[in-house]
């Protein structure tokens, strides 16, 4: 198997990430018949296998018109594909599960236009364009984005079969390029808890003041730092305290004090949710992690950052 991977590098010159702008020279360019063009080539030995043993001259007339159609077609596809630019362009950061979106580039510096070129990553959906004569084009490649951390897409296969179909040209590239993934945020996550001492906790109240609001059920992700124990005491089912500030304007999220019982990547949910959350409610938040500590901020650069170190925890 490693002899046959390094094959297919050599023979598709495939060695990992490259500089851009990425030229698709000659050399880089392949071409095969489509089953079309097999079906038409056989076509064409019938129909000259008819003219031999016939001897008609208008079959030999019309069998080298198509047979030259067919060269003609075979280079126009190949010229399709040659001598295009391709550069990475805009990379925006997504959440796990979602579907990221790769930008790139074409740039055609011919005074001819291209038609029908297909890309794709593998295992992605394909995205077709035309290029106009001596313009750049941007598109958008999709590919969902499975976990969390620094995504790279692998190799772009471009592929056309402009003009007939029956001859595939296509080439194999991969731009340096990569998406950060953030951590798939808990769908169900407990509320927001704010302290109302100010003390460490999941997440602590930096000031502003709560009240105790009411009890509600308990669920196994509550932190056993809001836990009506002494209901629990009196042998009642178990239940959370639930409090309010509205004037809490400071919020801490800790790993530490995240329950026991949640995983690496329930905890990492747990707090992608509740960074969301206290950005939208326009708190001030920082993040304390294992090795890192982010201080007190708020704005679009405070959740990026924060989010950052969840994406990258652990790397």
């Amino acid at each position: 198997m490693q002899a046959v991977a390094s094959f297919k590098r050599w023979l598709f010159r495939l060695y990992g990430p490259e500089v851009a702008p990425i030229i698709l020279t000659q050399r880089r360019v392949y071409v095969l018949p489509t089953r079309a063009g097999l079906a038409f080539a056989t076509a064409l030995g019938l129909m000259l296998i008819g003219a031999i043993n016939y001897n008609l001259s208008l079959g030999y007339a019309l069998i080298f018109l198509l047979a030259g159609l067919g060269l003609v077609t075979l280079l126009h596809t190949f010229r399709n594909l040659v001598q295009i630019e391709i550069s990475p362009g805009r990379i925006e950061p997504v959440f796990a599960g979602d579907i990221a979106h790769f930008g790139l580039r074409l740039h055609n510096r011919r005074k001819q236009g291209r038609f029908a070129i297909n890309l794709n990553f593998a295992g992605g959906d394909a995205v077709s364009v035309d290029l106009a004569p001596e313009t750049t084009t941007s598109i958008n490649l999709p590919l969902q984005a499975k976990r969390r951390g620094w995504m790279r897409p692998g190799r772009v296969t471009l592929e056309t079969r402009y003009p007939l179909c029956l001859v595939r040209a296509w080439s194999y590239v991969e731009p340096d390029m990569r998406c950060l993934v953030y951590p798939r945020p808990e769908v169900s996550p407990p509320p927001l808890p704010l302290s109302a001492t100010g003390e460490t906790g999941g997440a602590r109240s930096g000031k502003g003041t709560e009240d105790f609001s009411g009890l509600r059920t308990h669920q196994p992700a509550d932190s056993p730092r809001h836990v009506a124990w002494k209901a629990v005491a009196r042998e009642q089912p178990m239940l959370t305290k639930q409090f309010t500030g509205a004037s809490a304007t400071q919020v801490w999220l800790d790993w530490n004090e995240l329950p026991t019982g949640l995983g690496t990547e329930a905890r990492l949910a747990r707090l992608t949710r509740w960074l969301l959350d206290a950005h939208a409610q326009g708190l001030a938040y920082g993040l304390s992690l294992p090795g890192r500590k982010i201080p007190l901020g708020h704005g679009a650069r405070q959740l990026q950052d924060c989010l950052e170190a969840l994406a990258l925890h652990g790397d």
